[in-house]
């Protein structure tokens, strides 16, 4: 059955990683949260780039940082998103933005404006709900998760 669904199976090997990770429940709850953070910023693309770096810098568990930037992924960056930019403009008293009606560059620039804000304040008060949310449950989770016994995959069986 794994087999016909891939992204069950991915759901599992990242749930083995999260498992096998090695180091302190503190470095490793830090490391997820720290990629938490950088997953809910308005960085798509650049999102693991930044969270090996900052994970360098401040000599936190790469991995983790690598597994909580996928908070954001294909699936739930667009809803992610738009929460974000809601959230900021909301709190900006902003009205929603609009396509221009003449195409030039400043035009553009002024709507890049217009969304590039209120996104970026409504990820850093995600990113900072979300990552202290996710430290707080890691911490608690990783004693409890180390003793659990994932089982292999089932083999496929050769016919005599």
């Amino acid at each position: 059955m794994w087999r016909r669904f891939g992204f069950i199976r991915q759901i599992k090997l990242n749930f083995l990683r999260f498992v096998r990770l090695r180091g302190a429940p503190d470095e490793i709850a830090k490391g997820v949260a720290l990629g938490i953070f950088i997953g809910m910023t308005p960085t798509f693309g650049f999102q693991i780039v930044l969270a090996l770096f900052f994970a360098w810098l401040l000599k936190e568990n790469k991995l983790a940082a690598l597994l909580g930037v996928w908070i954001t992924n294909p699936v739930t960056a667009p809803f992610i998103y738009a929460l974000e930019y809601e959230s900021g403009r909301l709190l900006l008293g902003m009205t929603r933005a609009r396509l221009p009606v003449e195409f030039s560059f400043s035009a553009f620039g002024h709507l890049g404006w217009e969304v590039l804000l209120p996104l970026t304040l409504g990820s850093i008060l995600y990113g900072v709900l979300c990552a202290s949310l996710s430290y707080a449950l890691t911490l608690r989770m990783i004693p409890v998760v180390k003793t659990w016994h994932v089982p292999r995959w089932p083999k496929k069986r050769k016919n005599l």
